[in-house]
């Protein structure tokens, strides 16, 4: 797309710092770090949001993900990584282009925590799962079995 920011950057018609690459994605470093080594990993592809994106292509941008995670802590010596994806206005999301954001975390570093969430009930939990694993969404469909301990089928 030619207004996409993203798509600028992988076809190269804006300047990137290029950390990896391969056929399918590109991972460069974020232009607003949240932290030193703050790195994107986008498919090369177009696709606004999880939502649009083939399960192939986010395999491979989570297969780049790994890799640059390796190298962060290889060459940055964190003390930890979040990674991060958004879609949609509601969850932050600000170019809409696929992307994963991969953010090195030392102690002390003074970033926030994602979120903060209380423990929610078993029964809150049952009436949720109940919900998403219905006969009317076809990725719900034999998904989500309670287990005891915890967890469902799919785990």
């Amino acid at each position: 797309m030619d207004d996409c920011t993203f798509c600028g950057i992988v076809a190269g018609r804006l300047p990137s710092f290029r950390v990896l690459e391969d056929e399918h994605t590109l991972a460069f470093l974020d232009i607003r770090p949240a932290s030193r080594g703050h790195t994107l990993v986008v498919p090369r592809e177009h696709a606004p949001g999880i939502w649009a994106i083939s399960e192939a292509a986010h395999g491979r941008v989570a297969r780049m993900v790994h890799r640059v995670a390796a190298l962060l802590k290889a060459a940055l010596d964190p003390d930890g990584v979040n990674v991060r994806h958004a879609t949609g206005e509601a969850a932050g999301q600000d170019v809409l282009h696929f992307h994963a954001h991969v953010i090195p975390r030392w102690h002390g570093d003074g970033l926030p925590a994602p979120w903060s969430a209380q423990r929610a009930s078993p029964g809150h939990l049952g009436r949720v799962l109940a919900q998403i694993t219905s006969p009317s969404t076809d990725e719900g469909r034999g998904a989500g079995t309670p287990r005891p301990g915890g967890g469902s089928a799919r785990g």
